[in-house]
């Protein structure tokens, strides 16, 4: 299938490595040019002279975090130099410090509020203009099976990812006419570092092994396995194809059957 996002700007949230990575790459894959952001310049770097190498699409990074206050004024500088404008936004953020629901303090709660809601939110609002003019745009938020399904042990990314839930429907009914779409994806067990490091703390506090927690979460899957970040990417590439145009205010989950919601 023919994406038709060869030559489209994108914005990839949060892609250094893991979840981020591996969207930006399967959308340069689709001749793409992507944007890539996180904490740490050498991987960024790194990455993206590995995209340019494959030769199918274009990679450009910019360092920035998501905790620092100036983060929307960087990517919007970012995005006008770099990109000279804006078709598809990937907002992705790490994951928040794992937890109980009575351990959450005002001060975690605020500052990861900041930078998982407020400053995903306000970013894609400056960028919207861009979009709505064009008649064309795409932006795929993602979360967590969290927002179906709290994960134990997760309160913080519960709390916080169920935020974005009520703002991307919303979001989704207001730009619909101008060309663009707004959804989200949620990924289940995809092994990324993050598992490994929340596989870790789950067994640290539960006093078993990495590999009894890992055994014990792969059956609870129907698939029987953990995903794969390719096939998580995938996903992702089709919300922001031109196919996907009749898509929007969704919530997809990549998660092997794992939820049992329906």
């Amino acid at each position: 299938m023919d994406l038709g996002i060869s030559g489209k700007r994108a914005l990839v949230l949060a892609s250094s490595r893991g979840l981020g990575l591996g969207i930006a790459k399967a959308l340069a894959d689709e001749g793409a040019h992507v944007l890539l952001c996180g904490r740490s310049a050498d991987k960024l770097k790194a990455n993206a002279d590995a995209i340019n190498a494959e030769g199918r699409g274009k990679a450009d990074w910019v360092e920035a975090d998501l905790s620092d206050a100036n983060f929307v004024d960087t990517m919007l500088a970012a995005v006008h130099h770099k990109l000279g404008g804006i078709d598809i936004l990937v907002n992705n953020t790490g994951g928040p410090t794992p937890g109980t629901a009575e351990e959450m303090t005002a001060e975690k709660l605020y500052n990861f509020f900041q930078s998982m809601v407020v400053r995903v939110i306000t970013l894609t609002n400056a960028l919207l203009p861009l979009m709505q003019t064009q008649g064309f745009g795409r932006i795929l938020t993602v979360a967590s099976s969290g927002v179906f399904e709290p994960i134990p042990n997760l309160a913080l990314s519960n709390t916080l990812r169920a935020a974005l839930v009520g703002w991307n429907k919303t979001l989704a009914t207001e730009v619909a006419s101008y060309g663009v779409t707004a959804n989200m994806l949620l990924p289940g067990r995809i092994h990324t570092d993050r598992i490994d490091e929340l596989d870790a703390a789950n067994a640290k506090k539960a006093g078993k092994t990495v590999d009894e927690v890992r055994a014990a979460s792969v059956k609870s899957i129907p698939a029987g396995r953990l995903g794969k970040v390719e096939e998580f990417a995938a996903a992702a590439a089709f919300l922001c194809s031109v196919p996907a145009s009749y898509v929007t205010g969704t919530m997809m989950r990549v998660d092997g059957g794992a939820s049992k919601s329906i």
